[in-house]
Order: structure tokens, then sequence, then C-alpha cells
């Protein structure tokens, strides 16, 4: 159960939802069908990307997907005709207090949250922002995915499993990762109108080493990654 929930990963959402709105658009202008109707459901993915990062965090990033969740839902709901725009003219502000409320809420929790002891990390940030750090004794990589936000991710205190391999999609975001200063760290973002920077003090490379510990991949759009000591 536990690889199967890994296996439905950040990117594998990414890609499912792209791969949904492509289909929309080949289907429309290929004249297969009219897909006006579908298109007023396209808030509903963002509501379940909220969802889903608020899941996979495990209640740590909670003021982004929260204020996501809001916002597409009520745009879901005023399409449908369930909202009225009166309605939402009304009761605008109690999406203000349920976005107060979760940044009360996480605050509380991040005060209390000690290192993770994960091997794996998965995190996923839309709209806020996300602070982990990790003191695995056995890092082996994993995912991170930041839209509109921002993931602050401290490995300082872990052991890596070389070789390692970190997975990252900044759109319009930001992932700063903190790495132990003798880490060998390979850079292989790709950056699309966006930064990708090691900005570590150098240190002597061990000219023994086939591999380097850790390898980061993806892309950066809009967005940044960088990597700090």
């Amino acid at each position: 159960m536990a690889a199967s929930r890994r296996r439905f990963s950040g990117q594998l959402l990414t890609g499912g939802v792209i791969i949904i709105i492509g289909l929309l658009l080949l289907i429309q202008t290929t004249g297969l069908y009219d897909t006006g109707r579908l298109w007023e459901f396209v808030p509903s993915l963002f509501v379940l990307l909220g969802v889903w990062a608020i899941v996979r965090s495990r209640g740590r990033n909670l003021v982004g997907p929260v204020f996501l969740i809001v916002v597409a839902g009520t745009i879901q709901l005023l399409v449908l005709d369930v909202l009225s725009d009166a309605f939402v003219a009304q009761w605008w502000p109690l999406g203000i207090v349920l976005v107060g409320a979760a940044i009360i809420l996480n605050r509380a929790r991040r005060r209390d949250v000690p290192a993770e002891l994960v091997d794996r990390l998965d995190t996923i940030v839309a709209f806020g922002g996300v602070e982990r750090r990790l003191a695995s004794k056995a890092f082996t990589g994993g995912e991170v995915m930041a839209i509109f936000g921002g993931a602050d991710i401290d490995l300082r205190d872990a052991t890596i499993a070389p070789p390692a391999t970190l997975n990252v999609i900044a759109m319009f975001g930001a992932a700063e990762f903190r790495v132990p200063p003798e880490w060998d760290v390979r850079l292989e973002v790709l950056p699309i109108l966006g930064g990708v920077e090691d900005s570590r003090l150098r240190h002597p490379m061990d000219e023994d080493r086939e591999a380097p510990d850790l390898v980061i991949t993806g892309f950066a759009a809009f967005g940044g990654v960088e990597i700090t000591d």
C-alpha cells in the first residue's frame, strides 16, 4: 500500500492534469466533440490539487491549499450556478477567515514539529509556503513541487544514501535546499524563464567519487531552485 501511494506522486498528478487539458483541447480543435461544457469543471481540478497538497503534507501545509480550495471552489460553484453573485458578494469575507484560521493552525503545528526521520521527501506546495527538516539516516531523494509558493527543505541533519535523486518542479514558486557542505550535489534542473543556482561556498571535491551524492532534476518555470548550506 505504501509503495502504491509513493508512485502516485506530485509529478504524476501534474502530468495527469496536463494530459486532461491537452486532450480537451485536442478534442475541441479536431471537432470530435464540443468540450465547452467540460471546461466548466476545470476549477474542480484545482480544488483536488489543494486537497491533495493537504493530504500529502499530512497537514503541515495548510495556508496555500486552503486558499486554493476556497477560491477555486467558489469559482466552481459560481460557474455551476450553485451560488449567486449576490451570495458571494455577501459572504466572501468568510474565505479570509478560513485562510486566517489555517495560518494560525499551521503556525501552531509547526512550532512543535521535530525533525522528520523519513528517507523519502514528497512535498507539494500551492499558494503558500512550507518548511521541512529531515534527519533521515538513509535519505534516498524524492519529489518537490512548488506552485505559486515556496518550499524550504533543510537536509543538514540527514545522512544520504547515494546516489539520491530529487525531482523538482517550481512554477511561479521557489524551492530552496540546505545541504551539508560535504555533499556533492549536481543540478540538472532546466530553467524556463527561471533561475537555478548553487550558492554554497565551494569545498574541495573528492576525486575518488564515481558519482555525486545528490542529483536534483526537473524544471523551474518563472520560479527558482537554489542550493545553500
